[in-house]
């Protein structure tokens, strides 16, 4: 169930993102929004470690800007497997693309975290330390 509600959100910060870079990034619906966040994911946890680590000098030279690099180039990749629905018009375009998307992520992630931790503090114990509600 948590998987589906982060890519849920994942799907909704790329809408946000497409709104705020329509000029340069294309998508056809909350559809494909859904089918780019479960593509990025699965590119992120396959494809992005690989390049990772055969960049590891590039990297370190850059201080690891390079890593920004490799983030446009994964959403470079999901644009072309998801072609007809979810288009990136340059490698600048994507670059751009991937900082918002990480900032709506972060910040949503951020929102989940503190709702959760109200959850956990709101609730309430008797004397034996067992949970009433």
């Amino acid at each position: 169930m948590n998987f589906i509600v982060k890519l849920f959100l994942n799907a909704i910060a790329v809408a946000l993102t497409y709104y705020i870079l329509q000029s340069g990034v294309h998508l056809q619906g909350f559809v494909y929004a859904i089918l780019v966040a479960a593509v990025l994911s699965l590119l992120n946890a396959s494809v992005k470690p690989v390049l990772i680590f055969l960049t590891i000098p590039a990297t370190v030279v850059t201080l690891g800007l390079f890593l920004l690099a490799i983030n446009a180039f994964i959403i470079q990749i999901a644009a072309w497997i998801l072609d007809p629905g979810f288009r990136v018009d340059s490698f600048w375009w994507a670059l751009l693309f991937s900082i918002l998307l990480s900032i709506i992520n972060s910040i949503f992630d951020r929102l989940t975290v503190k709702a959760k931790h109200r959850e956990d503090t709101m609730q309430v114990f008797d004397k034996d330390g067992n949970r009433i509600a």
